[in-house]
């Protein structure tokens, strides 16, 4: 290669003197290879930051990929009518429908036979989360299994088949024939509301998330030795995982009087113990427990489409991971026994409708109920002859003869075709309603001012039966009970995530 003026390059290694500064060459060795030493160093840099992003990025798309492949989903719904549109999850007050199944298939084959839960299964818990637009409020509102509701008539989704609506039946099957999408609508219907999302987690997600997260305390105020659940506890308090978490959950007979409700309570200090550990360790701030809590959930989960990535259930765990624990309230659906079946539970009127009535108006239960926009207005005239509908008054008040009060009444209304019966003693007034009356049913409600949610369906009555209770032993209209707890939600706010309790055990279990 040829230089200036055709005279050869000068070798790198002989020297030259430098006519004026920066002419010339430099000596081997000297300060000439520091530019070739800085671009193989920058080379090797931007290669090793490379070759961090690329296994941050094999690392965050692996868990990514792991986390969204555990997901299962379902329908939101089962052909149910919806008048809200879809929700921002991000900043929107949301309801979540939280559902245990007892699906015995599968790694859950342990706890029996398949044919103990047919179908889609039975939710072994059913709970209502509540959470507002601020996130300072959330409500946990608490099912019992044993509540007799309607079934409204639902499609299911997978297979296209309709099943018929079923009445005064059991809460727990609602998801049996149809999916879940048929428990969303049934909840929808009975409550008012339009649940937002579900999630529904097996026996094993309550196996592995309390062992992941190290256990959960739990507290009985005596030994506990229930065999049918295998629940084994001694006096105290004590950390419970694995098999001895699920029976803490599951166990119908260790608690209280045996019933559904000392389960719900147990259910609810559960979740409020596990909250405050989660809290309180700092778990959802640390990336490796978070993301092996995630790993646990999502293997054991099945959520409506609407949730079905991860970036979605992130932002739900994003808006809870900063809440207060005193804030969560953990709420039980009033109930009383059933009418039909003392073994079985209805809702307590006017209490339940009440709660019902503040959670649509609110998520902070405080607020109560909205007054009625017009209480004076006057019916429509009915579209029946009033002395032909075949109305019964039962006297549940404890009061003898209190059922004539109650029955002049009806017949100066013109129903004119009232029968009067002795029944056992209820808190709270009902009115039930053979199948082609609940428009006579609304107006005998109507009159005695009581809620549109204590009408009630039912098969073992002619026409109406008005089912006087307790608050109704005296005067024109049963006495509207006043709410303790949250005002204005009847009465139902037991305990929140703050709160630490000690489970009363059954002294007959």
């Amino acid at each position: 290669m040829q230089g200036r003026h055709g005279s050869p390059d000068p070798k790198p290694t002989d020297p030259s003197p430098a006519g004026y500064p920066g002419q010339g060459n430099l000596v081997q060795g000297s300060l000439g290879g520091a530019p070739r030493r800085r671009r193989r160093g920058l080379r090797i840099t931007v290669l090793a930051v490379a070759a961090v992003l690329l296994g941050v990025l094999c690392f965050g798309g692996f868990w990514l990929w792991k986390l969204q492949s555990n997901i299962a989903t379902g329908s939101l719904g089962a052909g149910g009518t919806r008048t809200e549109g879809a929700v921002d999850d991000r900043k929107d007050r949301l309801q979540i429908l939280v559902l245990g199944s007892d699906t015995r298939s599968g790694k859950n084959s342990q706890y029996g036979s398949a044919d103990q839960s047919s179908g889609y299964g039975q939710s072994d818990v059913m709970m209502l989360v509540d959470i507002s637009a601020d996130n300072q409020n959330i409500n946990v509102i608490s099912f019992p299994r044993d509540l007799l509701v309607d079934v409204p008539e639902c499609k299911d989704q997978a297979t296209g088949q309709q099943h018929a609506a079923r009445p005064d039946v059991m809460i727990n099957s609602a998801m049996a024939e149809a999916g879940i999408g048929c428990a969303v609508d049934t909840v929808n219907k009975l409550t008012g509301l339009e649940v937002d999302h579900f999630m529904m987690a097996d026996f094993n997600a309550v196996k592995e998330l309390s062992t992941t997260v190290g256990g959960v305390d739990v507290c009985v105020n005596s030994a506990v030795n229930d065999p049918e659940s295998g629940l084994h506890l001694p006096k105290g308090t004590s950390q419970v995982q694995g098999d001895q978490a699920l029976a803490f959950l599951r166990t119908r007979h260790a608690f209280a009087d045996g019933g559904d409700l000392g389960r719900i309570q147990a259910q609810q200090a559960f979740l409020g113990s596990l909250t405050r550990k989660l809290k309180s360790e700092g778990t959802l701030s640390d990336p490796q427990k978070v993301l092996g809590i995630a790993d646990t959930m999502t293997k054991n989960l099945t959520v409506d489409t609407g949730l079905a990535s991860v970036p979605s259930l992130l932002t739900i765990a994003d808006r809870l991971k900063n809440i207060d624990p005193a804030k969560v309230n953990f709420v039980t659906v009033p109930t009383v026994p059933a009418p039909s079946d003392p073994n079985r539970l209805a809702l307590d009127e006017p209490a339940a409708g009440n709660l019902f009535s503040a959670l649509r108006n609110s998520a902070d239960l405080s607020k109560g109920a909205p007054a009625s926009s017009d209480p004076s207005s006057a019916p429509a005239a009915p579209a029946y002859d009033k002395s032909l509908q075949p109305v019964s008054v039962a006297n549940g008040t404890n009061v003898a003869g209190r059922s004539n009060a109650i029955a002049a009444t009806l017949t100066a209304a013109g129903f004119t075709k009232v029968t009067k019966l002795q029944a056992q003693a209820i808190p709270r007034t009902t009115v039930y309603y053979q199948a082609g009356f609940e428009d006579v049913a609304t107006d005998v409600a109507a009159m005695f001012g009581l809620p549109a949610t204590s009408v009630q369906p039912a098969t073992a009555i002619q026409g109406v039966q008005l089912y006087a209770g307790e608050d109704f032993a005296s005067g024109d209209k049963p006495v509207q009970a006043p709410a303790s707890g949250s005002a204005g939600a009847g009465g139902v706010t037991g305990q929140t995530a703050n709160d630490q309790t000690c489970q009363a055990t059954n002294p007959a279990g």
